[in-house]
C-alpha cells in the first residue's frame, strides 16, 4: 500500500494527515499510550503517496537543505526578567515566538489543555495568545488541529519535537512555501507514554481536583532545580483566563495546590529520566541527536559546567540556517546572544537514543492495569537491577 498504513510505531508527528488531500488520516492514542496515524476510510484512498512523502519517519536522513554550510552556537537568554524567570530556561523560544508575531507572523506552539488533559498545537495571532505555549510539555502532543491552520498565504513560527519538525520541512518544501515559515525544534529527551501522564494525573487529581493548570519546569527553587510540577485543581484557586492581558498571564505563581520536584522523588519525572516509558520510536529511530536537525533554529537548557552556578536559565541555541542566524542577529535588542563552542552549548544534551530497558513491557503493563505510580517504580527498579546481575 502506498499510504501510511504500512508504519508502525511511527513519531506521531500528524503531517500526513495534515497533507492528505481527502482528509481521511485521524491521530489517535494507541494501547501504549502514543499518537499514531490512522486511515479512516481506506475505500477512499487513492494511494497519491502524499502522506509517505512527508514522513520523517520512513527516512534514514533528516530533510534540511539551506544555503549555510555552518551551525552557529549561542549561549542566550532574555533580557526581560519577567520573561527569563516565567520560561523554562533563558526565555529565547517565547522571545523568538514575540519577535515574529510583531513581525505580522502566527505561531504554530504548544499548549496544555485541562479539559481534556493533553498537550496540544495550536495557532497564536498574538502574544497574550503566545503565553500558554510557555515552559516545556513533557508530553506528546496532538497535532492536528494545529498544523491544519498552517496555509500558503500566511508567514508561520512552527515550534516542535525535532520528527516533528521534519516532516513540517518535507511539507513546506513540497507545498514550495518554505520561505513564509521559521522552524524551530529543541533538544528532544524523547516523548513518554500517555498511560504515565493518565495516571500520574489521576493520583494527584485525589488531592487537587479536576486540573485546571500545569505548569512545568517552575523556576522557583532555582533553574538547576527545575524538574518540577505546579498544579492547580478545582479544590484550588480559580482557573486561569488565558484572555486576560499580558501583564496578569506573566504573573509568576508564588504557590500552587500541589507541588513536586525531581529532587524531592517527583514519580512523573522519575519515569521520564528511567527511560522507561518513550515511544519506541524514541528508542530504535530518532536521528536528530545533538546538532542533528531540520529546524531554522535549536533550542534548549544549556546545562554543563560554564553556567553551573547560574540559577536565572540559560538556553542553548544553534542556527542551523541562514534564516535563524538572520533572525538571531535581529533579535540583539531583546536578548544576550553570546557565541560558545558546539562543546560548551550541549555538554548536557543526549548524545545518542537510550536503550530500552528491561523494564520497558512490565511497566506498560503496570501502566494499563492502573498500578500504584510507587509500586510500579519500585517494580521496575527492581526488574531492571535484576535483569543487570543476570547479564553479567
Amino acid at each position: 500500500m502506498n499510504n501510511i498504513s504500512v508504519l508502525k510505531d511511527c513519531y506521531g508527528c500528524g503531517v500526513c494527515a495534515t497533507i492528505c488531500p481527502h482528509k481521511i488520516i485521524s491521530l489517535e492514542l494507541n494501547s501504549d499510550g502514543f499518537y499514531v496515524p490512522q486511515i479512516k476510510e481506506e475505500k477512499r484512498c487513492t494511494e497519491c503517496g502524499l502522506c509517505l512523502s512527508v514522513c520523517s519517519f520512513i527516512d534514514n536522513e533528516v530533510s534540511l537543505k539551506t544555503n549555510s554550510k555552518n551551525v552557529e552556537f549561542y549561549a542566550a537568554w532574555s533580557k526581560d526578567n519577567i520573561v527569563r524567570r516565567k520560561c523554562s530556561s533563558g526565555g529565547i523560544g517565547f522571545e523568538i515566538g514575540k519577535y515574529l508575531i510583531n513581525q505580522g507572523y502566527k505561531a504554530c506552539g504548544v499548549r496544555y489543555n485541562c479539559d481534556i488533559n493533553r498537550a496540544e498545537h495550536y495557532i497564536a495571532n498574538t502574544i497574550e495568545e503566545y503565553i500558554p505555549s510557555i515552559g516545556s510539555k513533557y508530553i506528546q502532543s496532538y497535532t492536528l488541529d494545529g498544523f491544519k491552520g498552517l496555509n500558503r498565504k500566511d508567514k508561520f513560527l512552527v515550534t516542535g519535537t525535532p520528527c516533528q519538525i521534519d516532516s513540517i520541512r518535507r511539507y513546506i518544501q513540497k507545498l514550495r512555501i518554505e520561505d513564509h515559515f521559521v522552524l524551530m525544534d529543541f533538544f528532544c529527551h524523547g516523548v513518554p507514554s500517555m498511560l504515565l501522564w493518565n495516571q500520574y494525573v489521576k493520583e494527584v487529581e485525589k488531592l487537587t481536583g479536576k486540573l485546571t493548570y500545569v505548569s512545568w519546569r517552575n523556576k522557583q527553587t532555582g533553574w538547576h532545580d527545575s524538574w518540577s510540577m505546579g498544579i492547580e485543581g478545582e479544590k484550588g484557586r480559580e482557573k486561569i483566563d488565558w484572555h486576560d492581558s499580558y501583564a496578569m498571564l506573566m504573573q509568576e505563581k508564588k504557590d500552587y495546590s500541589y507541588f513536586s520536584r525531581l529532587s524531592t522523588g517527583d514519580l512523573f519525572y522519575r519515569f521520564f529520566l528511567k527511560n522507561v516509558c518513550l515511544g519506541k520510536a524514541c528508542y530504535n529511530n530518532c536521528k536528530y541527536k545533538m546538532s542533528s536537525s531540520s529546524a531554522d533554529i535549536r533550542i534548549g537548557d544549556l546545562w554543563g559546567n560554564t553556567y553551573k552556578d547560574n540559577e536565572d536559565g540559560v538556553s542553548a541555541v544553534l542556527a542551523f540556517s541562514d534564516k535563524g542566524q538572520s533572525l538571531l542577529d535581529e533579535m540583539q535588542k531583546s536578548c544576550v546572544f553570546t557565541k560558545r563552542t558546539a562543546d560548551i552549548v550541549m555538554e548536557g544534551q543526549m548524545r545518542k537514543s537510550p536503550s530500552m530497558p528491561y523494564s520497558y513491557y512490565w511497566v506498560k503493563y503496570f501502566f494499563k492495569h492502573s498500578l500504584n505510580l510507587k509500586i510500579t517504580y519500585f517494580l521496575a527498579c527492581i526488574i531492571d537491577r535484576l535483569s543487570k546481575i543476570l547479564r553479567k
